[in-house]
């Protein structure tokens, strides 16, 4: 994973999971990950490192 990038998108994070972009929405929308960071602009998610991190310890890796 880049580390110089300060957010990154749903589909960086489940290419770095190793689960689809599906399966991150769907544990959002269940209250199993916790809701990201949205761009102010586009509205789109935004995950920092620490919340990748965070997400690899609810997964268990």
């Amino acid at each position: 994973m880049v580390k110089d990038k300060y957010y990154f998108t749903v589909e960086e994070v489940a290419r770095e999971l190793g689960i689809s972009k599906q399966t991150i929405l769907r544990y959002e929308k269940r209250g199993i990950f916790p809701k990201p960071h949205r761009n102010p602009i586009n509205h789109w998610r935004q995950y920092s490192s620490r919340d990748i991190k965070n997400l690899k310890k609810i997964l268990g890796r």
